[in-house]
C-alpha cells in the first residue's frame, strides 16, 4: 500500500489526537506529580506507592512527564501549549528535594528536558512570535540540576555513583546513598550530550570535563583484544563486573553518545572511538538479523540466547553511522517480533519466543523506523508506523491515557504511563508522517538525545573551553582508512531506487515464523517427504528407541541414576555433524529450562479480566491469576463473558444468599475463611457463570507482586466447570469502583485480552451526540435494565485467616522489572518454556496485516463523552508506605 499525502495527513492528525489524549490526562488527572497511573487515573506519587525498585530512581518528585515532553509540544506545532507549560515548570518545579534520584535517568530526562526547552524557547523567541518574554529560566533550572548531579562523580575513577540525592548529594550522613560499587556502562557514558550542551550554554566547563573523563575511564578499560566494554563496572576499580557485551539494556547509549558526541562537538576521538567499538559489534555481536550478546574475552561465544527490546534503537544509529544494510535486516526482523506479539516483547529469545512479556510502551522501534524512512524514503515504513499507531489505540489506549502492556501475551495492563512515551513516541512517529512545511523549525538543525531531546548543532562551535587531546590512539592503533569522517548525506545515501531496501527485507520476510519448523504429519513421516524436524525437549521419551538414536546423533548421553532418574550429558565432539552438536546444544538448553518449568508445579500463565461495558469497551484489561480447577480458558478462546456481582456472603464460603442477583453473573467474591474450590462450588450452585475472587489485602497489586494460581481443596475437582480468576486487591478495587460509578459493568474472563468492542463504542458515542442536543431531557435514569449489584464488604471481623486456607500457589516468576543480573541459567520468565505455549504455534501468529480501522471518530472526542476516572477511585488509599528494599541491578 502506497501512502499519499491524505492517508499521510490522517495519520499525523491521529498522532496528535493520540497525544493531546495522553497529555491533557497526564495534566488533568496526574499533574505536578511525576507520572499518570493512566488504570487508576491519578499521579504516581514516589512513597505513596509501593516501591518498584530501580523503575522509581527516574521519580524525583520534579514533573518528570511535564518536563520530558517540553520539546514534543514544539515539534508537534503546539506553541501555545508549551508557552504554558514552560511556565508551569518555571512556577511549580522544586529541584530541592530530599530524595534519591538515578544520575542516569535524571541526566537524560529532566537535565535534557530542561536543555531542549531551552533549545527551542530561544528558536522561538527569535521568530519573534512567541516566548518574547522568555529570559533563559529553564537554562537556569538546568544549571541547578547540574550541579546536583556533580557529587555523583566524587570517585577516583570519574565514573559517577549510580544515584544522588537532591538536596544532600551523595556522602552527606542524610545521603542515604553513596555506599554502591557498580555502574552500568550506560548509566556512566551516557552524560556527555547534555553535559556539554549544559557547558556550551552556559560558558561553565566543569560539566563537560566531568562527562568527557568518564568517557575516557571507560575507553580505558575496555576489554583491548575484543575492543568491548561490559555491561557493568567497578566504580572504583575500573573492574568489570558482568563481562557480557552486547547493544541493549546496560550499554546501549554509551555507543549512541560516542557517534553523536563526534556529531555535536566535532571531536574526532569520539568518532576514532565509536567506529573501533562498531568494528567489534558487527565482528562479534551482530549475526544478522540478530544481535545477541557475547563475553568480552571470548567474544565468540554468545552469553545468552535471548535479546532485550532496547536493542531496537540500533538500526536508527546504523542509519547515523551510514550502515544501512544490517539496519534494514535488524528492523525487518523487530517488526516481524511485533507483528506477532502486537508489541516487542521486553527480550524474545532467538527463535522469537517470549522471553520477558512487558511492553512499557518503549518508543526505540518508533525511532529506528523513522531513521530507515528519512534514510531509504521507502513508504514500507509509513505501514510500519500505521501498525505502531493502531496497536497503540486497539490495545494500550484506556479511557485516561495509554497503559504499559504488562503482558503481550495475554494483552493485560499495567498501570503506568513512562514518561519517555510522551517526550519520545509521538514525537517520531509525528516526524514519520510530517513533511518539511509541517514543521515551524528545521528539524535538521538539531540533533537528538537519547531521551529524543533537541540540541542545536551550532553549540559545536560555541563557549570550547575543552582542549581536545586525543586520547584515543594512545590506547589503540587504528586503521583510518575503515572510517568515514563524516556523516551520510541522507539525501544521496541511496540511488533512486525504491526497490533497494525491499530487496534486503525480503529474505527475513517470514524469518519469525521460518524459525520454527514446520510440523509434519504422520503420514508424510511415513512416506518419507520432507525432512524431519529437530527433537524438542517436550516431545522427548526416554522409552523411545528412535529418540535415543537421535540424541546419539546429537553426542547427547543418557545416565540411568539409582533412584530412577535420568540425566543427559552433551559432548559436542561425539556428535554426527557440527548442526547436530546445533541441534544438540539447543535440545540440552530446552530441556533445563522444561525441567524448571517443570519444578513449579504445572503453573499456568497469567488470564485477562476485560471491562467490556461502557464507557470502558475492552480498553481496561487486568491481569488476573489462573485457578487449577474449573474451565481452562485457554481452551475456550472466546472466554466467559458477563456482568458481575458481588455475592452474599462476601466471602463465599457458605450457601449464597442471593442467587438472583448472582445467576447467570460473573460472581465477585473476596479473599479469605475458606479454600478456593469450596468458594466455587457455592456460586456454581447459584447459577454464576464465572468466578472473580479479590485479595483482601489492602494495596497489594500485580504491579509488585508475583501472580498466583489458586490450587484446589486436594479432592476431585471436576465437578468446577465455571471459571475463576484471581485479582490482586488494587485490580479488584478498579471493578468494584466501576460498578459504584457505572451500576452494570459487564467483563471478559479469556486467556488474553480480545479486540475491543468498536461497533458498542460508536454505538455510545452517537448516542452522546444526540443526547447532546436535548439540553432539557432527562438525565440517565435509564443507564440499564441489568443492574449490577453493588459490592458489599465484609462482616466485621471477616479477614483472611492466619493459617490462610485460600491456598495459593506463587505463579510464574515476577516479570515487572528487568533485571540485568539474570544470567542465561536463571529461572526463565512466563512462558519461556511453558509446554502450554510451544515454541511453534502455527495458528496463534496475528494477522500479517492489521485491519485499517477509521478509529479516529470514536477517539476525538473520548474525553468529552466520559466521565473523568478520578471519580473511580476517589477514595483511594493513597498512605501506602513506600517498600524499604530496592532492587540492585540497574537496567
Amino acid at each position: 500500500m502506497l501512502f499519499f499525502f491524505p492517508l499521510a495527513l490522517f495519520f499525523r492528525n491521529q498522532v496528535l489526537e493520540m497525544f493531546d489524549h495522553a497529555y491533557s490526562n497526564y495534566m488533568d488527572h496526574a499533574y505536578p506529580a511525576d507520572e499518570l497511573m493512566p488504570l487508576t487515573c491519578r499521579g504516581r506519587v514516589r512513597g505513596q506507592e509501593p516501591s518498584r525498585g530501580d523503575v522509581d530512581d527516574a521519580l524525583g518528585k520534579f514533573s518528570l512527564t511535564l518536563i520530558d515532553t517540553l520539546d514534543t509540544l514544539v515539534v508537534l506545532n503546539k506553541t501555545k501549549e508549551f508557552e504554558e507549560a514552560v511556565k508551569k515548570v518555571i512556577k511549580d518545579v522544586n529541584l530541592d528535594n530530599d530524595i534519591v534520584v538515578s544520575v542516569f535517568e535524571t541526566n537524560i530526562r529532566v537535565l535534557g528536558g530542561l536543555l531542549g526547552g531551552h533549545s527551542v524557547a530561544i528558536m522561538l523567541k527569535d521568530k519573534g512570535e512567541y516566548m518574547q518574554w522568555y529570559n533563559g529560566e529553564l537554562l537556569h533550572m538546568a544549571k541547578e540540576l547540574g550541579y546536583k548531579l556533580l557529587p555523583a562523580f566524587n570517585t577516583t575513577s570519574g565514573l559517577p555513583y549510580p544515584r544522588v540525592n537532591l538536596k544532600f548529594g551523595v556522602r552527606h550522613p542524610e545521603a542515604r546513598t553513596g555506599t554502591e560499587t557498580d555502574t552500568c556502562t550506560a548509566c556512566a557514558g551516557t552524560l556527555i550530550l547534555e553535559f556539554a550542551a549544559l557547558s556550551r550554554f552556559t560558558g561553565t566547563s566543569i560539566f563537560e570535563e566531568y562527562a568527557r573523563k568518564a568517557l575516557d575511564f571507560i575507553w580505558e578499560k575496555r576489554q583491548r583484544s575484543s575492543n568491548l566494554v561490559g555491561v557493568t563496572i567497578n566504580i572504583h576499580t575500573g573492574d568489570w563486573v558482568r563481562k557480557d557485551s552486547g547493544v541493549g539494556a546496560g550499554i546501549d547509549s554509551y555507543y549512541e553518545y560516542l557517534l553523536k558526541a563526534y556529531v555535536l562537538l566535532g571531536d574526532d576521538s569520539f568518532l576514532e572511538r565509536f567506529n573501533t567499538h562498531y568494528d567489534a559489534i558487527m565482528k562479534y555481536i551482530s549475526q544478522p538479523p540478530l544481535l545477541l550478546d557475547v563475553h568480552i574475552h571470548k567474544p565468540m561465544l554468545n552469553a545468552r540466547t535471548w535479546m532485550d527490546s532496547l536493542l531496537a534503537f540500533f538500526p536508527g544509529l546504523q542509519v547515523l553511522k551510514g550502515d544501512i544494510r544490517p539496519a534494514i535486516e535488524t528492523h525487518e526482523m523487530l517488526y516481524q517480533v511485533i507483528k506477532k506479539h502486537n508489541f516487542l516483547p521486553e527480550a524474545f529469545t532467538t527463535d522469537f519466543r517470549v522471553h520477558w512479556a512487558q511492553h512499557p510502551l518503549r518508543p526505540e522501534f518508533a525511532e529506528s523506523t523513522y531513521f530507515l524512512y528519512k534514510a531509504t524514503g521507502d513508504p514500507y515504513y509509513l505501514e510500519v508506523g500505521k501498525t505502531l499507531i493502531e496497536n497503540l489505540n486497539k490495545y494500550a489506549r484506556v479511557p485516561c491515557g495509554f497503559a504499559a502492556m504488562k503482558d503481550v501475551r495475554t494483552g493485560s495492563h499495567e498501570d503506568r504511563m513512562d514518561s519517555f512515551f510522551l517526550a519520545e513516541m509521538f514525537k517520531y512517529l509525528y516526524l514519520l508522517f510530517a513533511d518539511k512545511e509541517d514543521m515551524i523549525f528545521d528539524i535538521e538543525d538539531y540533533i537528538f538525545t537519547t531521551e529524543a531531546h533537541l540540541l542545536p548543532l551550532w553549540l559545536s562551535t560555541t563557549n570550547q573551553t575543552i582542549s581536545k587531546k586525543n586520547t584515543t590512539t594512545e590506547y589503540t592503533e587504528l586503521d583510518d582508512s575503515n572510517f568515514d569522517w563524516t556523516c551520510p548525506n541522507t539525501q544521496i545515501l541511496f540511488p533512486n531506487d525504491p526497490m533497494f531496501a525491499q530487496s534486503i527485507r525480503e529474505p527475513l520476510k517470514n524469518v519469525v515464523d521460518k524459525s520454527c519448523p514446520r510440523s509434519i504429519s504422520r503420514a508424510e513421516e511415513s512416506l518419507g517427504s520432507g525432512p524431519k524436524p529437530p527433537l524438542r525437549a517436550r516431545d522427548f521419551m526416554a522409552s523411545n528407541p528412535e529418540h535415543l538414536e537421535i540424541l546419539k546423533k546429537m553426542g547427547v548421553s543418557l545416565i540411568h541414576l539409582k533412584d530412577g532418574r535420568v540425566q543427559l550429558v552433551q559432548h559436542a565432539v561425539q556428535a554426527a555433524s557440527s548442526l547436530d552438536a546445533e541441534d544438540g546444544l539447543r535440545f540440552m538448553q530446552e530441556m533445563i529450562e522444561l525441567s524448571s518449568q517443570q519444578q513449579k508445579e504445572q503453573q499456568l500463565p497469567p488470564r485477562a479480566v476485560q471491562i467490556v461495558s461502557h464507557p470502558f469497551f475492552g480498553r481496561v484489561v487486568l491481569t488476573a491469576g489462573p485457578a487449577q480447577f474449573g474451565m481452562d480458558l485457554s481452551k475456550h478462546k472466546s472466554g466467559t463473558r458477563g456482568f458481575v456481582a458481588a455475592i452474599k456472603p462476601y466471602n463465599g464460603c457458605s450457601e449464597i444468599t442471593n442467587p438472583e442477583a448472582v445467576k447467570e453473573k460473573i460472581a465477585l467474591m473476596q479473599r479469605g475463611q475458606c479454600m478456593f474450590a469450596e468458594k466455587a462450588r457455592n456460586i456454581q450452585k447459584a447459577g454464576a457463570i464465572g468466578g472473580i475472587v479479590i485479595d483482601d489485602n489492602e494495596g497489594s497489586s500485580s504491579d509488585t507482586a508475583p501472580l498466583f494460581q489458586m490450587a484446589g481443596d486436594g479432592k476431585n475437582t471436576d465437578d468446577i466447570t465455571i471459571p475463576m480468576l484471581f485479582l490482586f486487591n488494587k485490580e479488584g478495587n478498579i471493578i468494584l469502583d466501576a460498578i459504584r460509578e457505572y451500576e452494570a459493568v459487564e467483563v471478559l474472563l479469556s486467556d488474553k485480552a480480545k479486540d475491543r468492542d468498536l461497533e458498542m463504542e460508536n454505538m455510545d458515542q452517537k448516542l452522546s451526540e444526540n443526547d447532546s442536543h436535548k439540553q432539557n431531557s432527562e438525565e440517565a435514569s435509564s443507564a440499564s435494565q441489568d443492574v449490577g449489584a453493588v459490592s458489599e464488604e465484609p462482616e466485621e471481623g471477616e479477614s483472611s485467616d492466619i493459617s490462610d486456607p485460600d491456598s495459593l500457589s506463587p505463579a510464574q516468576a515476577d516479570t515487572d522489572s528487568i533485571s540485568t543480573s539474570d544470567q542465561d541459567s536463571s529461572i526463565p520468565g512466563p512462558g519461556e518454556a511453558d509446554a502450554s505455549e510451544p515454541a511453534c504455534t502455527q495458528g496463534d501468529e496475528q494477522p500479517q496485516e492489521q485491519q485499517t480501522e477509521t478509529e479516529s471518530d470514536s477517539k476525538v472526542n473520548w474525553d468529552n463523552k466520559v466521565q473523568p476516572m478520578e471519580s473511580i477511585l476517589a477514595d483511594w488509599n493513597e498512605d501506602i508506605e513506600a517498600f524499604e528494599m530496592m532492587e540492585k541491578d540497574e537496567l
